[in-house]
């Protein structure tokens, strides 16, 4: 799995745990920690993908 395989699973994943966390936060239930998680993976994925490492 290259480099950016894993920065687009990571970004999936993010998008995937913060949409679930903003449903548990809309409904009742522990929505928040779900909805931090999320939106920290779903941020560090997307700025992996924006950053332009050198290539080896």
């Amino acid at each position: 799995m290259t480099d950016t395989w894993i920065r687009i699973a990571l970004a999936t994943a993010g998008m995937i745990t913060t949409r679930a966390g903003a449903a548990m936060h809309i409904l009742p239930g522990p929505g928040f920690p779900i909805l931090a998680v999320g939106l920290t993976l779903l941020t560090t994925g997307v700025i992996t993908l924006g950053i332009d490492y050198p290539r080896r």
